[in-house]
């Protein structure tokens, strides 16, 4: 027997990883300037009257009847009649429907009022592959959509959430939310950080690997005995946050998949919660796992002074396949556990947020014409449901009706 090692199969590995680290990187850098200039800002289609009015919580007639009465925003229209309007108009015309709309109506302005403190809302898993991001996003654009200010937070050293948005950190090198939460002299405050998106309403955060640098930092800063800073790491984000409290109405933390240091400063600065959980067996026993730690660590830092005091928390079912009998059976089996904490609605899988995605792009960017229509329809239909039920949520923890 030949216990002589193979040769011809060794290899440094750290050197291997971070050439294909590089490649990889070269080749988005080359997709990315194909689909985007490096001068280049990502735009936002036009809405449709239907979108609009949707959005506005209005009648399509009533919108008509504005436009030929010379009121609000001017709309583009089309030879065959058809009226379409940017995010900024829809923000236009909101504005003005509040304004001159009857006092014993809706408001159509949902900032908060006064005693109505922002809402920060933490996306979790402990599994990849729940939908995470893509509910974080989605949900962060709907927001800015429905009139709301909103932040979208990053927190994910992957920086998907980031990418989405139009920002690659490794070409780009924007800083992230670690500049906030660092424990030396350089750190910076998070209005430094943020940066505006395409969708008016709607700013972020953006995400890069020194975000890992905190999983790092915070056990070392917490065994300073000289400092309190990193026995108190889980108020971070909560402090960060203060510098901007007048200027949002919600914020949206996308966390990184696993229960670290950066999830457990999140979810301490969190009012609300919302877990994705893929309905398949694997996901909901690893769901099982993320919860019983998640559990026994809150527990520990509520005994180091602080606590998660959230205003609701659910479960979103992702990716759902109704025709899919397992995935049923385990739908049926959370709605039975967890009937007051499963949102209604479940957000169906659908080839065409998925396809959007590989040009980094949302549901809400894209044009219908690019998808059968069927297709589009179904996938808007289950995405506004899902959103418009955690809006109805927001709102409630406000005490509106």
């Amino acid at each position: 027997m030949n216990l002589q090692p193979d040769h011809d199969l060794e290899f440094d590995f750290d050197e291997m990883i971070l050439k294909q680290g590089e490649l990889i990187s070269d080749k988005l850098n080359l997709l990315r300037f194909e689909q985007y200039p490096p001068d280049a800002t990502k735009g936002l289609r036009q809405f449709t009257l239907a979108e609009v009015a949707e959005y506005l919580g209005v009648t399509q007639n009533h919108i008509k009847k504005l436009h030929l009465e010379g009121k609000g925003p001017i709309p583009a229209t089309t030879p065959s009649g058809r009226r379409t309007y940017t995010a900024d108009q829809m923000l236009e015309l909101r504005q003005y429907l509040d304004k001159h709309g009857r006092a014993d109506f809706k408001r159509y302005v949902p900032y908060r009022r006064a005693g109505e403190p922002m809402q920060v809302l933490a996306v979790v898993n402990f599994k990849g592959g729940s939908g995470k991001t893509t509910t974080a996003a989605h949900l962060a654009q709907y927001l800015a959509l429905t009139g709301h200010r909103v932040l979208a937070i990053d927190l994910d050293p992957q920086a998907s959430l980031s990418a989405l948005h139009g920002i690659q950190p490794e070409l780009d090198k924007n800083p992230s939310l670690y500049e906030a939460l660092r424990y030396d002299g350089e750190r910076k405050p998070i209005s430094e950080i943020i940066q505006q998106t395409n969708f008016p309403g709607l700013d972020i955060v953006p995400a890069n690997l020194e975000l890992q640098e905190y999983e790092y930092e915070t056990p070392l800063a917490a065994s300073n005995k000289n400092s309190p800073e990193g026995r108190m790491f889980f108020t971070r984000i909560t402090t960060a946050l203060k510098e901007v409290d007048d200027r949002y109405d919600v914020v949206v933390i996308d966390c990184p998949p696993q229960l670290g240091y950066l999830t457990l400063t999140a979810l301490t600065a969190s009012t609300s919660v919302l877990i994705t959980v893929h309905p398949q067996m694997l996901d909901i026993m690893s769901m099982s796992q993320f919860l019983l730690m998640l559990g026994s660590i809150l527990q520990s830092i509520k005994a180091a002074g602080a606590a998660v005091k959230l205003k609701w928390f659910r479960y979103l079912v992702t990716r759902y396949e109704p025709t899919d009998g397992p995935q049923a059976q385990m739908v049926g089996f959370m709605q039975v556990m967890f009937a007051r904490h499963l949102l209604t609605n479940h957000m169906l899988k659908s080839t065409a947020i998925s396809d959007a995605g590989i040009t980094k792009q949302s549901l809400y960017e894209v044009e219908k014409s690019q998808f059968i229509r069927t297709t589009y329809e179904r996938a808007m239909e289950s995405l506004n449901a899902v959103n418009s039920e955690i809006t109805g949520l927001i709102h409630k923890a406000w005490g509106r009706r």
